[in-house]
């Protein structure tokens, strides 16, 4: 829903001619108390706000952090402990900034799944969705050069294998690999050009695609709970019915889910902040060495689903496009759901189960890549077991349960196959 743009005209001579000149206040109104958002959203809607507040903080943290970090395969290490010891309220910084890294994960991705469940992808939104999708690339990108950056061991070898993959690439692999690199093998040529990507480019273009994707929100209006467009019902002054203004309401519903959330970020920052070596693991405080390959290398939590859907497959470049094929297939979604209804609360049972299993086998297949299943089968199958025999089938059954659930939202809405409930004209509450 396209929000009609207002001009404010302050009292203030000042203020007046500036805002003639630049009309910032009359830009922000049109943004926030002018935006009618439905008047159901629920605990699922704190998500998108978060996200920018976290976004927020690891900008500012990681301005700070530069100002200490030397991005020099001799020195970073020791510059990263500088700033733990030596720096005042270092520690606190760089932990904000650690713990904020997976707190944005969380939030994008339970943010990503209320838009699967309440059809915040489909008809007009799909713009949207693709836009948030490129925001979640972008994330990844700026998540791995970061994690490489502290060059802890496990930095080191995870960047070795990741950088790795792009040797799967026939003809160019190779020459594309040492490319990216900059050397033979992860070093000081490495981590410059990460730390230039870690700290300027990307997240320049994490900021273009926020703006880009808050934009494209606001121009075909928010979608709610019951996915019913607000737009449809109207006062006689052009109103939605069902709307009420994102400024008051909606602010100052947010800082309470801020004040939550900022609680919860402090419990975890000044008493777990690796949170038992799945925020941070306890090879990345021993110094990068080329000569000791860490007992398990795998990746820090959140890109473990995506790691798993590579292990699982033998042979290297069939693996990597596996894993690319699991990422592109999100960005199709509004295209593959050719239901009508939006919101899970009036779908067909189909559909549920679907979405219920994508997010078990996410989870499973997250569990294979972190390494859980390979300390978990011994206790369950005793000590003979042969672990990677049943890991591997274990991983490959959710792997393809993963890409199956896509294949059967676009068969299950295609073919007629969903029965679902009645859409009610106007949103509903519900206690």
């Amino acid at each position: 829903m396209a929000t009609a743009p207002i001009r404010i005209q302050p009292k203030n001579r000042i203020l007046a001619w500036i805002e003639d000149r630049l009309p910032i206040q009359s830009f922000l109104a049109t943004h926030t108390s002018e935006y009618y958002a439905p008047k159901n959203f629920n605990l699922w809607y704190y998500f998108g706000s978060l996200a920018l507040l976290v976004l927020v903080n690891q900008i500012v943290t990681g301005i700070f952090l530069t100002m200490f970090y030397k991005p020099d395969a001799a020195q970073a290490f020791a510059s990263v402990e500088y700033i733990m010891r030596d720096v005042d309220w270092g520690w606190l910084i760089r932990y904000m900034h650690e713990v904020g890294a997976s707190m944005f994960f969380i939030v994008v991705y339970l943010h990503m799944f209320r838009g699967l469940m309440y059809g915040s992808y489909k008809k007009p939104r799909e713009l949207v969705w693709l836009l948030g999708m490129l925001i979640f690339l972008a994330l990844m990108a700026e998540a791995f050069m970061g994690y490489v950056l502290p060059w802890g061991n496990m930095s080191f070898w995870g960047a070795k294998v990741i950088i790795s993959l792009f040797g799967a690439i026939p003809v160019v692999g190779d020459a594309l690999v040492q490319w990216i690199m900059g050397d033979y093998v992860p070093a000081d040529a490495t981590l410059n050009r990460f730390f230039a990507l870690h700290v300027i480019a990307l997240p320049l273009v994490l900021l273009l695609l926020v703006v880009l994707h808050l934009a494209a929100l606001h121009e075909v209006g928010s979608n709610n709970p019951d996915g019913v467009e607000i737009k449809d019902k109207k006062t006689p002054e052009g109103k939605p019915l069902d709307g009420i203004p994102f400024h008051p309401y909606y602010t100052v519903k947010d800082l309470f889910g801020v004040g939550f959330f900022l609680i919860l970020c402090a419990f975890l920052i000044f008493f777990q902040p690796t949170l038992g070596g799945w925020f941070l693991e306890p090879d990345n405080f021993i110094p990068a060495n080329n000569l000791v390959t860490p007992e398990h290398i795998k990746p820090v939590w959140y890109f473990t689903p995506f790691y798993a859907m590579l292990r699982m497959i033998p042979a290297k470049l069939p693996g990597v496009i596996t894993m690319f094929v699991g990422i592109i297939a999100l960005f199709l979604v509004p295209w593959l759901d050719r239901g009508r209804v939006k919101s899970v609360r009036y779908r067909g049972l189909g559909y549920k189960i679907g979405l219920g299993l994508f997010v078990i086998s996410f989870v499973m297949l997250g569990a294979v890549g972190a390494g859980v299943t390979t300390e978990v089968i011994p206790q369950w199958f005793g000590a003979n077991a042969d672990v990677t025999t049943i890991e591997n089938a274990f991983g490959r059954f959710w792997l393809a349960i993963y890409l199956l659930s896509f294949v059967g939202l676009w068969a299950y809405t295609y073919f007629g196959f969903e029965k679902t409930k009645p859409v009610p004209e106007r949103v509903t509450t519900h206690d």
